[in-house]
């Protein structure tokens, strides 16, 4: 009879350790405006239409009606509640050299708003029901207007700053 028996020493598995890539108008650029606008175009354009076709050899329009419809907004919104984790990671700087203010606790507060704003859009956008979604990008605007309105300031240079 063979009788195995755990190991207190056995090795655990870590999670990486890495460094932020990009600086937080990176992220907002590259994930959260383009998916955001994917949400809110629900406003204008229904999502269940047929995809528009167009042929003129990019790379963008040979694999523009792949991914569509209700799965691209339900996939935009899981995006933008996956990069809310990405302008929290420590060591991310903005975009005029500064540290983005972790320490702050209404800039934390506002991130962990969109997470769940975000989560909530994903959500609605499984159900298809557009009028529901169309509410939910006037939450999502609103946790844009949250960390704009207190942290992004103009002109450009003064940007991340604390209130």
């Amino acid at each position: 009879m063979l009788i195995v028996v755990g190991c207190a020493h056995a090795p655990r598995a870590q999670a990486p350790e890495s460094e932020p890539v990009g600086n937080l108008a990176q992220v907002m650029r590259g994930i959260f405006f383009p998916n955001s606008n994917i949400i809110f175009d629900v406003q204008s354009r229904d999502p269940d239409a047929p995809p528009e076709e167009t042929d003129d050899g990019t790379v963008t329009s040979t694999f523009s009606s792949i991914y569509t419809g209700w799965p691209m907004v339900e996939n935009a919104a899981i995006a933008i509640a996956g990069a809310t984790q990405l302008i929290r990671m420590p060591g991310r700087m903005c975009q005029n050299g500064r540290e983005v203010p972790l320490g702050d606790a209404e800039f934390m507060q506002f991130a962990k708003e969109m997470e769940e704003v975000a989560i909530a859009a994903a959500a609605v956008a499984a159900t298809k029901d557009r009028d529901a979604m169309i509410e939910a990008t006037n939450n999502l605007a609103g946790g844009c207007e949250n960390c704009h309105s207190n942290y992004r300031r103009y002109p450009e240079e003064n940007r991340c700053q604390l209130p």
